[in-house]
């Protein structure tokens, strides 16, 4: 980098220019060439070159099309062409990185140098160690596993302090998230409204139906799976309830109250009981953090009264979403009772690995590349517990560890905000991440696109509170 910076003016432009034609080539070459030939391969080429220019000189332009393919690449590959999404995002995560580099000054780089990236960098070498475990688990299934959990919450994290440096990045953030979350819960209730598409019928054939057609009815699945669904669902619901209290004109309460209730709708249909968890622990954090302790009291009264409704009675269980949401809160339901015995057996072939069996030897990983381990006869159905098999004890007591850290430092940050409006969207989006952290022990969420995105954009933001904060002030003196 400090080459480059010490290269002259044409000197740069003519390396800017053939880097951008080295890197669209080889993306044509590995995610365009098994799809499109001829004529339409030409014009995917030359389409690439100019958005990399533009990519290279304002990385938040690539960083805006990663959140869009986290929302609807999945979309996109079922309904209009079949991409390899995930691959795509891979790919535009480094080529944004590398932008960074190339666009910002050291000032702006100087941004990345925080305890939350030191965190996360830490749990990204331990993860990489980790391919070298005793167990010796397969390297393709280690590699395809630190995706999710180490490389995108760094690099995710890395290139959002530095694009999202304002409070007008702030805002076209929650206003993406709203909108494309939005599109998701509209499909979702198409699907129960107007029935399947051809791609949605052809997910449930070739298996979706096992875990999303149950005693004869569907969970609807937008174009996720039923438990992101619906946790992205709940976890929506969660920064839209605490923004409708926010200082903000009445019309935009009674907007977020609207989308509050939709989310809410599209988290029920999707029948997945783990998002009552994101709700429950969203909004405990959400009135704790807000230190108004009448609200605290209130607050804490109405989610107790509400999981006694759900526990105590049988009110609107004839209600297909709500009998589903009731057996959360049912200590006999049998597909818990079989979570716990699936840990009571681990627990034993855990006990003799503190450091773990290993990336990608649990859940689909482990069915795909390591099924002579014994863990991946075992569904983890849980992050939490999908960590501990691969990381051992130690690794999980150091994951909730860097976590318990991130958002107690958040409780500070968010205390010290003095702008009303800025406090209440940070408190949205520390509780909503705080939900999806919880409801992780029940549900693979946290590891997953797009509330993963969500997460850590959102805990970037909270660690740049204090500048937001600063900003808004100057520019109020400056009008004064």
């Amino acid at each position: 980098m400090q080459y480059v910076i010490s290269l002259s003016s044409w000197k740069k432009h003519l390396l800017f220019l053939l880097t951008a034609i080295l890197i669209s080539a080889l993306v044509n070459v590995l995610f365009v060439e098994t799809l499109l030939i001829g004529p339409v391969y030409l014009l995917v080429f030359f389409i690439c070159i100019p958005y990399l220019i533009l990519l290279f000189r304002n990385p938040s332009i690539g960083f805006i099309t990663i959140v869009i393919l986290c929302f609807i690449g999945g979309f996109i590959s079922a309904e209009i062409i079949e991409i390899p999404s995930l691959t795509i995002i891979d790919a535009l995560l480094l080529i944004t990185f590398i932008a960074c580099f190339y666009a910002y000054s050291a000032k702006n780089q100087d941004l990345i140098k925080n305890d939350q990236v030191l965190l996360l960098l830490f749990w990204f070498l331990f993860s990489v160690l980790q391919m070298a475990n005793p167990e010796r688990p397969n390297f393709y299934g280690g590699l395809s596993e630190i995706r999710m959990t180490g490389v995108y919450p760094l690099l995710i994290t890395l290139i959002a302090f530095m694009t999202l440096k304002s409070n007008r990045d702030l805002r076209l953030m929650l206003i993406l998230f709203l909108v494309l979350s939005l599109f998701a819960c509209f499909n979702g209730i198409k699907q129960q409204l107007f029935g399947l598409s051809v791609a949605d019928q052809a997910f449930l054939d070739n298996g979706g139906a096992t875990t999303h057609v149950l005693w004869g009815r569907i969970r609807y699945f937008s174009f996720f799976d039923a438990a992101r669904f619906g946790c992205l669902m709940a976890q929506l619901a969660v920064i839209t309830f605490v923004l409708t209290f926010g200082k903000f004109k009445l019309w935009k309460r009674a907007v977020f109250m609207i989308l509050t209730i939709l989310f809410v709708y599209g988290m029920l249909i999707s029948g997945t009981r783990t998002a009552l968890i994101v709700i429950v622990a969203g909004a405990f954090f959400a009135i704790l953090v807000s230190k108004n302790y009448k609200i605290f009291l209130l607050g804490s009264l109405f989610m107790i009264l509400f999981l006694c409704f759900l526990k105590y009675t049988h009110i609107g269980s004839g209600n297909y979403e709500i009998y589903r949401l009731r057996s959360a809160v049912n200590p006999e339901d049998e597909s818990l009772n079989v979570r716990y015995n699936s840990q009571l057996l681990l627990k034993e072939y855990m006990a003799s690995r503190p450091f773990g069996a290993g990336l990608g030897v649990i859940g689909y990983n482990g069915h795909k590349y390591n099924s002579d381990k014994f863990p991946s006869t075992i569904e983890p159905d849980s992050f939490w517990v999908k960590i501990w098999v691969m990381y051992g004890v130690v690794g999980l007591i150091l994951w909730f560890g860097m976590y318990m850290y991130l958002f107690g430092k958040c409780f500070g940050i968010i205390w010290s905000i003095k702008d009303d409006r800025l406090r209440f969207k940070l408190i949205a989006l520390a509780s909503s991440s705080f939900g999806i952290f919880f409801c992780s022990y029940g549900n693979e969420i946290i590891n997953t696109i797009p509330s993963l995105l969500i997460v850590a954009v959102s805990l970037v933001f909270i660690y740049r509170g204090p500048y937001l904060d600063r900003e808004i002030r100057l520019t109020l003196n400056t009008k004064n």
